[in-house]
């Protein structure tokens, strides 16, 4: 019997118990998960390169693993002086990876070498293997980007092929991250 101020405890039913997965089924689904993410990720936020050839010498070196933002460089579009990684204008199924000199409304121009964009001249710390040469002028288009090589010796780049469309650009390369000894920032 309750006396007052007491109050009397309720019956507590037990909850019925959840039937327990088999752990096959909990692996798998978190496969799939992990994987569908993975795809995501690389598909539309970052994915990883291996720079192939001598084009971006000395900034990039064969071998070099870079990471690529596709989601920002969507967002913000194309930056003089960024690298960049797209399809090949030239050669299917292969991928390139050049600088951005000239964005949509730029000219650019080369006298002796020395890049010009819009009349000023362009500083290019990291060319250090450059040829007297002339170029241009050229007006880029809206969709386009003028795209050179570090490496102007040995790089086939918007002086050859042309402008570049900005669809073939899968993103920007913004950092290496093997070997180690060249992990850093480009």
């Amino acid at each position: 019997m309750a006396t007052s101020g007491e109050k009397t405890p309720l019956p507590v039913e037990p909850r019925p118990s959840k039937p327990q997965r088999p752990l096959w089924r909990e692996v798998l689904q978190t496969v799939v998960l992990a994987f569908v993410l993975a795809l995501l990720i690389r598909t539309f936020v970052l994915e990883s390169f291996q720079v192939k050839g001598h084009s971006m010498l000395p900034t990039l070196t064969t071998g070099d693993r870079v990471l690529v933002d596709k989601l920002l460089y969507r967002i913000e579009g194309p930056h003089t002086g960024e690298i960049v990684v797209f399809q090949s204008p030239v050669k299917k199924n292969q991928i390139w990876i050049k600088r951005v000199i000239g964005v949509p409304g730029d000219t650019v121009k080369i006298v002796a070498g020395q890049v010009y964009i819009n009349g000023h001249r362009y500083a290019e710390p990291f060319v250090h293997l450059n040829y007297r040469y002339n170029y241009g002028p050229v007006t880029v288009t809206p969709g386009h980007l003028f795209v050179l090589g570090d490496n102007r010796t040995n790089s086939y780049d918007s002086r050859y092929f042309g402008l570049l469309a900005e669809w073939r650009v899968q993103g920007d390369a913004f950092v290496v991250w093997w070997p180690p000894k060249a992990i850093g920032g480009i």
